[in-house]
């Protein structure tokens, strides 16, 4: 499993690329893996993470909850799927992991798991694609609310 995980990140993450984790990074040798691993990775933890703990130094952030912003567009990163999050309503996007494509998206949000991407990462055009599809957050709180 390890091995296949690491041959697609490789085939699609250059050394220089920011690569963003939302959690559960790996079983085993947390240092290893990430040796062999390219681009500069973001990481966000996870329920399994307890072993990345001794590398934190290792990743270029470390934290529970990250929010950026890439092309103006505002994303929060969480391992954890939210409702709403920092400017949700307002166009933000939401990225987690955690359910493994068990959890429908809500507004726009979505699992960018591995595991629902063939075991590949997402890139940003992938993601930019994605969002495309799903309704905005403002639209589904007043329809609940309005009806």
């Amino acid at each position: 499993m390890n091995e296949c995980l690491i041959t697609n990140w490789n085939a699609l993450v250059q050394p220089n690329d920011l690569v963003y984790h939302m959690g559960d990074f790996a079983f085993g040798n947390v240092q290893e893996i990430l040796k062999q691993l390219k681009g500069q990775i973001h990481f966000i933890t996870g329920s399994h993470d307890k072993n990345t703990q001794c590398c934190k130094h290792l990743f270029a952030s470390y934290s529970p909850l990250k929010e950026i912003k890439i092309d103006e567009q505002p994303i929060t990163l969480c391992h954890y799927s939210m409702r709403t999050w920092a400017k949700s309503h307002y166009g933000a996007w939401m990225l987690y992991g955690h359910a493994h494509g068990g959890l429908a998206s809500w507004g726009k949000s979505f699992d960018a798991g591995v595991d629902t991407n063939n075991f590949f990462p997402y890139s940003w055009e992938q993601v930019k694609a994605k969002m495309a599809t799903l309704p905005d957050n403002f639209n589904l709180v007043k329809e609940k609310r309005y009806g």
